[in-house]
């Protein structure tokens, strides 16, 4: 096979391109060179980015309900201290790093997406009762879960997969990585759009200077639209995001963009059309508007997203079905080792994953801990209510587990939160079908939904660091190994974080919204009182996903956009059409691959950028200050500034992505 020297300079940036000859790993960290990877150094720091990003994350995720995608900021942070030591041949501390202190984001989307829904029924059921160790028990239990379930899948998705998955937040991770450990050409080009975006992000969330999202209704006639109609267009412009869809590329991105503007052109103001007149209240007895006057955000939140659930759903199970094979290969393995028998001999160290002895012995022992936790505790003795509790939380945590892996493979981006909605729901009809209604139940619901969900979260955040590990020859079994100290710190961290910050602000106060959390308070509460789950929108969603199946049209990505806030998808065709613009301006097609890279490197640090000054302006805030001017970006010429802001943010990035050095 011919060798081929065309980026001995460096990662392919362009993940959607399989690696050549040569390119598998990065030469400065390929299987023939065993650079340090776990040690003191490398465990101390992961330890402290752990703590450090599940608080940022928590308060963060529980005010405005996004959590920070830790990873990329990580990641900085190990290269520069890593530099500021003069620490030689870093790299491999640097992915451990990472992979220990980027259990903090998962493990938090897992904790606060569910368990602060406990407080703010508790206000509404004061006989229910939360404590630490229901909350540090259901987030260690679930991430351990996570690991060991992902693990049999990561030669398929990170390996066999490879060049097919664009891998957004691997991709930037690498690069910053790299950039660090090699400097030069790589580092100036990604540091430069880091402080670009990091600048423009800090500005718009630390001072407001512009609108972080550009409407329709920036105008009279957008606003009646919007009203009438229930029409309404809104785009992110923010720098990470157009990174982001600069990376996934123009193919993932039109699916995505197609399901979010199906939703928010069609569905919802034909729901408005059809239904208008009438109070659709029997999933949310809370309802007591018409449809018409419900805002098209309403519409969305209310009726809408439930079919994009219902989408996510099927096209889970879609690709559970499709990759049975891969299933029964990896259960079949773990059969054979726990026999005795060695499925595979002589592997090579970067192919090197815990053993499937460990990891079914582990499996096993966690369910087991998993069902005693909730007989002793959350079931309080109830053998029946335990045992079914127990299969439920198993399943779909292990079912799910390809499905929250594709789809931060795709597009970065975990529709956990859907997942663990359709969980509960699931839960709860089976729990109240079995005899478990009122608070108990709903407690029990819950904590089985925050199981569910950082199992899920873990799972999708752990194979980007996989995905960071091969490309740079790290060595697998050591990432997974330390995995498990991670979650163990994060989940003590943010289980403690929850509970101080529930004592400060209160979770039903309105100082902290809580989103998720509130959503999930506000299906189980009906459905553990007799009312019905919107299964009709449901079954729209898992119809479409088949039939969009049937025309090839990849299901996951579709109803990720019908689930993901509008905003958040726009950007990323932008990102897309620029990726693609690009890189068919030349006619030489090395010159068009050169641009493609270059623009992946600036993308990446616009992501790196604004993540990390993300985590600066989340410190602030929590430490009370806020330089927000909240009546500036309630006028429409922060939107039109906004405006302004985002086409030269793009003019920059198709420029310097275009300007190149020729050889």
């Amino acid at each position: 096979m011919k060798e081929t020297n065309e980026k001995q300079t460096g990662l392919p940036e362009n993940a959607f391109r399989p690696l050549k000859p040569g390119e598998q790993y990065h030469p400065l960290m390929s299987p023939d060179k065993n650079y340090p990877e776990v040690n003191l150094w490398s465990v101390l720091w992961g330890i402290a980015m752990a703590i450090l990003f599940s608080a940022a994350s928590a308060y963060l995720g529980l005010k405005v309900g996004q959590v920070f995608e830790a990873a990329i900021p990580i990641a900085i942070i190990a290269v520069g201290v890593s530099s500021a030591a003069k620490r030689k041949s870093a790299l491999g501390e640097n992915v451990i790093i990472q992979s220990i202190g980027a259990c903090s984001g998962v493990i938090v989307a897992g904790a606060i997406f569910t368990l602060p829904a406990l407080y703010i029924l508790q206000d509404k059921y004061p006989e229910m009762t939360v404590d630490f160790f229901q909350m540090f028990i259901s987030s260690l239990l679930g991430g351990v879960l996570g690991i060991l379930f992902l693990i049999p899948f990561r030669k398929y998705f990170v390996s066999e997969k490879h060049g097919e998955y664009p891998f957004p937040e691997a991709t930037a991770s690498t690069q910053v990585l790299v950039s660090g450990e090699k400097g030069g050409s790589q580092a100036k080009p990604l540091l430069f759009a880091g402080l670009i975006g990091g600048l423009y992000d800090f500005i718009v969330a630390t001072f407001g200077w512009w609108n972080e999202n550009f409407t329709t209704r920036v105008c009279g006639w957008g606003e009646m639209i919007a009203e009438k109609a229930k029409l309404v267009v809104k785009i992110n412009t923010g720098a990470a995001v157009l990174g982001l869809g600069y990376i996934v590329g123009l193919k993932y991105a039109a699916i995505i963009c197609a399901g979010s503007l199906a939703v928010w052109l069609i569905i919802v103001p034909g729901i408005s059309l059809i239904w208008g007149d009438q109070v659709l209240n029997a999933w949310n007895p809370a309802i007591t508007e018409t449809v018409s006057s419900m805002s098209p955000e309403a519409i969305f939140s209310q009726y809408a997203k439930s079919i994009g659930i219902g989408g996510i759903a099927m096209a889970g199970i879609i690709g559970i079905v499709r990759s049975w094979s891969i299933i029964k290969s990896a259960v079949s393995l773990a059969a054979k080792e726990m026999g005795g028998k060695k499925a595979e001999a002589n592997v090579v160290r970067t192919q090197k994953d815990l053993s499937m002895k460990i990891i079914a012995i582990g499996s096993i022992i966690t369910i087991i801990l998993v069902a005693l936790f909730f007989y002793f505790d959350v079931m309080q003795g109830n053998l029946l209510h335990t045992i079914v509790a127990i299969v439920l939380v198993a399943g779909i945590s292990f079912l799910f587990t390809t499905v929250a892996a594709n789809a931060i493979a795709i597009v970065g981006t975990n529709p956990v939160s859907g997942m663990t909605l359709m969980t509960l729901i699931l839960a709860s009809v089976v729990m109240v079908a079995v005899g478990l209604k009122g608070a108990t139940g709903m407690v029990a619901s819950l904590v089985m939904g925050g199981v569910v969900c950082t199992a899920l979260s873990m799972a999708g955040g752990f194979i980007t660091d996989l995905k960071i590990g091969y490309w740079l020859g790290s060595t697998p079994a050591k990432q997974q190994t330390w995995k498990f100290l991670g979650t163990l710190v994060s989940a003590a961290t943010v289980g403690g974080v929850i509970m101080i910050l529930n004592k400060t602000y209160g979770f039903s106060s309105g100082a902290l919204a809580a989103p998720q959390a509130n959503a999930m308070a506000a299906v189980i509460d009906p459905l553990m009182n007799g009312v019905a789950a919107p299964w009709l929108l449901y079954g729209i969603g898992a119809v479409l996903a088949l039939v969009l199946t049937y025309f090839k049209v990849p299901a996951l990505a579709f109803a990720l956009g019908m689930f993901i806030p509008l905003e958040l998808n726009l950007p990323l065709i932008v990102g897309g059409a620029i990726n693609w613009y690009v890189t068919t301006r030349s006619k030489d097609e090395a010159v068009n691959t050169a641009r493609g890279e270059k623009g992946t490197l600036l993308a990446s640090g616009f992501i790196a950028g604004g993540a990390l000054m993300g985590v600066v302006s989340a410190a602030m805030r929590f430490g009370g200050i806020n330089l927000v001017n909240e009546a500036w970006l309630e006028n429409p010429l922060s939107q039109i500034v906004s405006l302004v802001a985002y086409v030269l943010l793009i003019v920059y990035l198709v420029k310097a992505s275009m300007n190149i050095k020729k050889s």
